[in-house]
């Protein structure tokens, strides 16, 4: 792999060029199946040997509902996912601030590079209405494969009644089951809602706005598809688990009734558009265990910061069918939809065909859902489809998995369609199949053309790109690189030295969520974000823009020197343990723990906590279990009946330096009715705690 030096500060520097080569660029070819739009050579700078770090998830989503009736995306925890955790400093504010006046708050010990990183974006201060000075030079075409979004033709609204004349079925009346209703009537069909509880809290919204729809309540059962009912399909709300509808699923389906979800409405309507008015967006996709509402948000952000207009809809809410009836009527239809979807979406979904999609991560989680976690990670993989770019984390072995696993269900599907006879090999080695389009993320060096990554450089890490070296580059990197052989010549590079070229895109510790597993999340929101052809030159502003979301790994106070950090999302495993990896490596940790476990292994805390904690406060219903995956681990474990308990008692443990977390690996039923009041709780008595000691909270 080769960069270049380069000399920020070199005479004659503009603002904004020192992280832009102004001169001597040479055109990079990226290959075809990338996907991506064809860029200039990179922003070179230092050369340095690459450092291979570990991935770190963000924290993942809840469980359904006890009766499985109420769906995720309105008050099931599942609708969001934890924090990424792994937080370190603020990066120190640069010497303009921006226009909204936020400085970001310097309340942890600063990295070595904080001053290097304010000093290269002191001078960056791209307006809001034009486009900001190029990172890198402007494309000159297209790349091949890539369409510009197809603006719509007349009004979508007008006569767009598809199911005219049909009858569907709903099952469970949470947001989305009611915007299924909503989006059904609207396209023309008589529609029954279906709860198994009597009063489900959008019953008045639903019989004041569609007075029109039957409600039933009752049991799951067949005799609402048989005896004359008159349906002819079947919905379901997301946060429905396959065995709580199996009986009517299956006598659906045994008598040929069309079955599937909001994702597979929002997909028909997709394609009534595009044949009807030629309405055709860009579709990124993202789901996770961990990560989703990260990466959807900014992914969201690069996207309208690109000049692209943009909607962001899904498990993140809103909802995708209110989301897309509302800009059909606006007459606003976007260029870009940036999706988040669960697995409870995803499971069964048929139809569904993203331009790019992403699986981020996969860790145990909603085993009590899917069975297990094959079944889980299946449901993610369908995020896929049959065409889109497949965007992975190519340090998670599971996702890398879905690569061969969906080009081999492409070609095999392809075969077939062709009528011929299936490919076999003569020396009866299992037969190549093509690889799907594709390209990874990674906080170790990229691997191949198109792959996203981070090099340090010295003691500052690099968010990267891999591009294919041209032959002249090729030839000059194996001239340099390689050792004489025998009769004085060159002996041959490795592979990728020979092939690819990194290119510098921004100092990591410039983005202000903070944390390797932050800059694993801005990767990803980078290769999506690409795919739709934006430009790099935009989307690193959004990047610098980017605050993170609530309650992942959120400071709320310092007092007499310990930090309390609010990680109410980190409701499975792989997110507290990235959250522990994260706040490790400055300072010990007292970890609050505790709440619905759904059925999660604890066991793979026990070396995080063994490493980084002082003490764990135990809280909730699984704090046994919790408490036995711990016991070997020689860390203090205490027990507390309530959750402010479990702050004071937090604080005790504590010493100057230290940080308190809560970072439950649960989800908060058991106590609360939700991740962001047991947030509410632990944030209202670290606040308390703080005004009690005369601590001043400027700058939090």
């Amino acid at each position: 792999m080769k960069t270049t030096p380069h000399d920020p500060h070199a005479p004659g520097s503009e603002p904004g060029d020192h992280l832009p080569e102004t001169a001597g660029r040479e055109e990079v070819r990226v290959p075809e199946a990338v996907h991506t739009p064809k860029a200039t050579d990179p922003d070179p700078a230092e050369s340095a040997t690459p450092e291979s770090v570990a991935a770190e998830p963000e924290a993942g989503e809840g469980t359904p509902a006890d009766d499985g009736a109420q769906d995720t995306d309105a008050t099931q925890e599942s609708a969001s996912e934890s924090a990424s955790p792994e937080p370190a400093a603020p990066v120190a504010a640069p010497a303009s601030p921006p226009a909204d006046g936020y400085v970001a708050p310097a309340i942890s010990a600063a990295k070595a590079a904080a001053d290097f990183v304010a000093q290269i974006f002191a001078e960056v201060n791209a307006p809001d209405t034009t486009e900001p000075a190029p990172l890198l030079a402007t494309p000159t075409d297209e790349p091949e494969g890539e369409a510009e979004a197809v603006q719509p033709q007349g009004r979508p609204g007008e006569g767009m009644r598809p199911y005219e004349g049909r009858h569907f079925l709903v099952l469970g009346l949470g947001a989305s089951g009611l915007a299924m209703a909503r989006w059904c009537v609207r396209c023309g069909a008589s529609v029954t809602v279906a709860d198994t509880r009597e009063a489900p809290p959008q019953l008045a919204v639903l019989q004041h706005e569609l007075p029109g729809v039957r409600f039933v309540s009752g049991p799951f059962d067949a005799s609402l598809v048989e005896g004359g009912a008159g349906v002819h399909a079947v919905y379901r709300s997301p946060g429905l688990s396959p065995a709580t509808v199996a009986p009517v699923w299956a006598a659906a389906q045994a008598i040929g009734l069309a079955t599937g979800g909001e994702l597979g409405l929002y997909a028909a309507a997709l394609q009534y558009l595009r044949a009807s008015h030629g309405y055709a967006p860009a579709v990124l996709a993202i789901t996770g265990t961990n990560g989703k509402t990260t990466v959807t948000s900014l992914t969201g952000q690069l996207v309208e910061r690109a000049g692209k207009s943009v909607a962001v809809a899904g498990n993140i809410g809103p909802t995708l069918l209110d989301t897309l009836a509302g800009h059909i009527d606006a007459e606003t239809l976007p260029e870009v939809w940036v999706l988040e979807l669960s697995s409870f979406q995803l499971d069964g979904a048929t139809g569904f065909e993203p331009t790019a999609a992403t699986v981020l991560n996969i860790t145990q989680d909603h085993l009590d859902w899917h069975g297990d976690i094959g079944a889980y990670a299946a449901a993610k993989a369908r995020i896929f489809g049959d065409t889109a770019l497949m965007v992975l984390n190519r340090e998670d072995p599971t996702v890398m998995d879905m690569l061969g696993t969906a080009s081999a269900a492409t070609a095999q599907a392809a075969q077939l369609a062709s009528g011929k006879p299936a490919p076999t090999s003569r020396s009866k080695q299992p037969v190549k199949v093509p690889l799907r389009d594709h390209l990874t993320f990674g906080i170790d060096m990229p691997r191949r053309p198109g792959d996203f990554g981070i090099e340090t450089v010295g003691s500052i890490p690099w968010l990267v790109r891999a591009h294919e070296a041209d032959e002249t580059r090729k030839r000059s990197t194996r001239r340099r690189a390689a050792p004489a052989g025998q009769g004085g010549e060159a002996a041959a590079a490795p592979e990728d030295e020979e092939d690819l070229h990194i290119q510098r895109l921004m100092p990591a510790d410039a983005l202000r969520i903070r944390g390797r597993h932050n800059a694993s999340n801005a990767l990803a929101a980078l290769a999506l974000a690409s795919s739709a052809g934006c430009t790099l030159s935009a989307m690193l502003f959004g990047l610098r823009e980017y605050r993170g979301e609530p309650h992942r790994v959120e400071p709320v106070a310092l007092i007499d020197g310990v930090e309390f950090f609010d990680d109410s999302k980190g409701t499975n495993v792989g997110a507290t343990v990235a959250a522990l990896n994260g706040l490790g490596a400055d300072r010990r940790i007292v970890l609050i723990l505790g709440g619905d476990g759904k059925g999660q292994d604890f066991a793979p805390l026990a070396t995080p906590v063994a490493r980084y904690a002082r003490a764990v406060v135990l809280i909730g219903r699984d704090a046994p279990l919790i408490r036995t995956a711990l016991q070997e681990s020689g860390v203090a474990l205490i027990d507390a009946a309530t959750l402010p308990e479990a702050v004071h008692l937090a604080r005790e443990r504590a010493r100057s330096g230290d940080a308190v977390l809560m970072s439950p690996a649960c989800a908060s039923f058991d106590m609360f009715t939700g991740y962001e009041h047991r947030a509410r709780v632990f944030c209202d008595t670290v606040l308390a705690m703080a005004q009690d000691a005369g601590q001043s909270l400027e700058g939090m």
